[in-house]
């Protein structure tokens, strides 16, 4: 769609970031359930750069393209989950190399990049990434190859200041790296304040009805390290299916409507509960009272994001009574989809998990914002 220049982002995503031409007038995106493609009498190939599904299907280049012009990348390629895209970075790096990365992130994360570096020969040192001194203090110039950053991290919803963590990883010599999956790039384009690559668990709100698992990543530059980000991608398999592309193009045509709807109910939650006798405290950045509220005003745009946590007062036991009291929100684990779910984070994470026990998780969907919170209220109301 590069032919109409200057289209916002809600324009850009409504259209999928594509015209009917371009498929040979289908609205709606096709699917490319080939494996393969045939060539021509002199062995070129009748699909320019396709010979082979796991190296490229036909189905990528648009969803690609759009994410990339969203993010304002070079480049962007689909992967098989979050997970995927993860191990496509951290695997293109060399034994030896020095990673830096937060201490609390999604849980997944952290326990395969632990486990994963000690058997790869990564030095990796989990901080606080959301003090920049922290930050500053556990780079290693030379060595440090990657700062990896979540924001708002999982789930305690604090902020890193992207601008901040760019300078810091750039002057060691490091490439930044962010999670921006809850922001999503309708809040936060971590490109513009300086990271290098994007990561998103496309399964969550790009994606946005829990029907197809995908990751995603955005580069900054399309250097070598991204050729063996690529290469990793390719030569592990680690690839999207096309039904699974499509599901992910058909979620994103509507993830600006989506992600603003489900926002503005996140604050309105938020700001109800806040001070709720029956909760310790409400952990949401868009609270003037979180302390990573002056940067997420400063990079996030349009909202603060659908997550958000509760904690209860008293400890697990009161937690899941709350959450076991639910109607409406939903008792499950993920984000981004028209419905609210609520979890209890530490049952979810099990041993080792830095988690408070008295603390829910919730994401929050697309419903009617008195309608999840008249549900909260009567769940409180049991403890």
């Amino acid at each position: 769609m590069a032919v109409i220049p200057n289209l916002k982002p809600a324009t850009l995503l409504a259209h999928g970031g594509r015209r009917p031409e371009d498929d040979g007038g289908d609205v709606s995106p096709p699917i490319h359930p080939s494996t393969n493609y045939a060539r021509g009498e002199d062995y070129g190939l009748i699909k320019a750069e396709t010979s082979y599904s796991r190296d490229a299907n036909p189905a990528y280049p648009p969803v690609e393209n759009l994410l990339a012009r969203l993010e304002g990348g070079a480049d962007a390629m689909l992967l098989a989950s979050g997970m995927a895209a993860v191990a496509a970075v951290i695997q293109a790096l060399r034994p030896g190399d020095h990673i830096v990365a937060q201490k609390v992130m999604y849980w997944g994360v952290r326990a395969w990049l632990t486990g994963f570096c000690a058997d790869w020969g990564l030095d990796l040192d989990l901080i606080d990434t959301a003090d920049p001194a922290a930050l500053a203090g556990a780079v290693k110039p030379g060595r440090t190859k990657l700062v990896w950053i979540e924001t708002p991290c999982n789930p305690t919803w604090d902020l890193a200041d992207i601008a901040a963590a760019a300078g810091i990883a750039h002057g060691a010599g490091a490439y930044l790296a962010v999670d921006s999956t809850v922001a999503t790039p309708v809040h936060t384009r971590p490109i513009e304040h300086g990271a290098d690559i994007v990561m998103h668990s496309a399964t969550k709100s790009l994606n946005g009805h829990g029907d197809a698992v995908a990751g995603v990543l955005v580069t900054a530059k399309a250097d070598d390290f991204w050729d063996r980000v690529r290469a990793n991608r390719a030569l592990g398999g680690a690839v999207l299916g096309p039904f699974e592309t499509w599901l992910l193009h058909r979620g994103l045509r509507s993830l600006h409507l989506r992600v603003e709807r489900a926002s503005a109910n996140a604050l309105a939650i938020a700001r109800h509960f806040e001070g709720h006798a029956k909760l310790a405290s409400v952990l949401y950045p868009g609270l003037e009272k979180h302390p990573g509220h002056d940067i997420a005003r400063k990079q996030m745009q349009g909202g603060f994001g659908s997550m958000l946590s509760f904690c209860v007062k008293g400890g697990a036991a009161e937690a899941m009574t709350v959450a076991g009291r639910c109607q409406l929100v939903v008792r499950a684990t993920s984000l981004g989809g028209t419905e609210s779910l609520i979890e209890h984070r530490a049952s979810t994470e099990g041993g080792n998990t830095p988690v408070p026990a008295n603390l829910l998780r919730l994401a929050i969907g697309i419903e009617d914002a008195g309608d999840l919170i008249a549900d909260l209220e009567q769940a409180l109301a049991g403890i």
